[in-house]
């Protein structure tokens, strides 16, 4: 049960440039819109949801709400903006590769800023999915990098900011209940994104379908894919729950292919196998180095 579920929180997570595709270019909800619609309907219908059923939940320090101001910025606002923006401008199967640079930008952040050791393996694996970086983004054809540099750029900073959410994440629930630490994360979220919108993102809520979209986007890749991702930590061990996880882009890339058309390269397939080896290389690394109590 617990590989059925963290494939399944894999799954939904892939489906989000499916949904971001289908709001931008179906709809017409601009990038900024959809990031804040996420973030607003997601936190709006885990409010209610621990509001009922774990009302003791909703309880936090005053002093922790800089933590959970700052994971809403970093880690939610500039998250979903980078990561919408680089599915937009990139195609969802690039973006979904460049995003799971995330390991590397948190092993970079752990050695400047907590001191963990930068150990050999850990070297080499930051080398393989900077090289696989620069393959999926084409970096030897300067022609195709000028063409989608804002693109890649932003595939970049979401692995970077998820690499952010990850470490407010780890910090955030030493405190609090997974579920309380989602919660003000997306509502600060939805604060920040709130003043970058204009008018005229709310005027496709005129079309039921797309409120259904919308709330389908909350319930599933948004807080479904973390409900099951949260169970299976309680079957499986967390290394092992990572690992599976990576699944993420092999279906998204699949699903691009079905549903969008899209196609990598044979040298892009190549730098997603490398940033995938160099995430399985840090993983081993971390579960091999010594913890400090």
């Amino acid at each position: 049960m617990g590989y059925a579920q963290v494939m399944g929180a894999a799954t939904l997570w892939a489906t989000l440039g499916l949904f971001y595709t289908g709001f931008i270019d179906v709809y017409g909800v601009p990038p900024l819109g959809v990031a804040f619609y996420r973030a607003a309907l997601g936190f709006a219908i885990l409010l209610i949801v621990l509001a009922v059923g774990r009302p003791a939940w909703l309880q936090v320090a005053v002093r922790d709400f800089p933590l959970f101001a700052l994971f809403g910025l970093l880690g939610v606002a500039a998250f979903f903006i980078t990561y919408v923006y680089a599915i937009h401008l990139t195609g969802m199967a690039v973006a979904v590769v460049l995003m799971y640079t995330a390991p590397a930008w948190v092993s970079l952040i752990a050695w400047r800023l907590f001191g963990e050791e930068m150990g050999r393996v850990k070297v080499i694996a930051l080398g393989l999915a900077f090289v696989g970086c620069a393959l999926v983004a084409r970096a030897c054809d300067p022609a195709q990098v000028q063409l989608n540099l804002v693109g890649v750029l932003c595939g970049l900073g979401a692995g970077l900011t998820y690499g952010l959410y990850t470490i407010f994440n780890k910090v955030a629930v030493r405190r609090y209940s997974p579920w309380t630490v989602m919660l003000y994360a997306l509502g600060f979220g939805a604060l920040f994104l709130l003043p970058l919108q204009s008018a005229a993102v709310f005027r496709p809520l005129r079309q039921p379908a797309l409120i259904f979209w919308l709330l389908l986007l909350a319930i599933g890749p948004t807080l479904g894919a973390a409900l099951l991702h949260t169970m299976s930590l309680q079957r499986l061990p967390a290394s092992v729950v990572s690992i599976v996880a990576t699944l993420e882009p092999a279906v998204a890339t699949v699903l691009a292919w079905l549903f969008l058309g899209e196609r990598l390269s044979v040298d892009q397939i190549l730098g997603g196998v490398l940033i995938l080896a160099g995430v399985l290389l840090l993983q081993r690394a971390d579960q091999q180095e010594p913890r400090r109590h």
